[in-house]
């Protein structure tokens, strides 16, 4: 009766340093790991937001200076033919 007592208290001494060993594993490893990976993948959808906004914006400019830069082009065609026009008109 006496060794069972001793055998029972000393389990009780065991899972109780178990126990505060994985709480302190739970604590100072897995929890920090946790709120990092959490941070990063927060970090990385906010990154990829950002890009996505920025590759909007460098569509939209290119498209406007596509047709800002046809709008020239067509403008000096029609300079260039009243030039003709004029070039034309001092030759008779």
């Amino acid at each position: 009766q006496y060794s069972v007592q001793r055998v029972q208290s000393a389990a009780g001494v065991g899972g109780d340093i178990l126990m505060e060993t994985l709480d302190l594993f739970l604590k100072y490893i897995v929890v920090p790991i946790c709120a990092f990976v959490c941070m990063i993948y927060t970090k990385i959808n906010s990154h990829h937001t950002e890009i996505q906004v920025l590759k909007a914006q460098v569509e939209a400019t290119k498209a406007a200076h596509d047709r800002e830069f046809k709008e020239v082009r067509s403008n000096f065609a029609r300079v260039f033919e009243k030039l003709d026009g004029i070039e034309e008109a001092l030759r008779k």
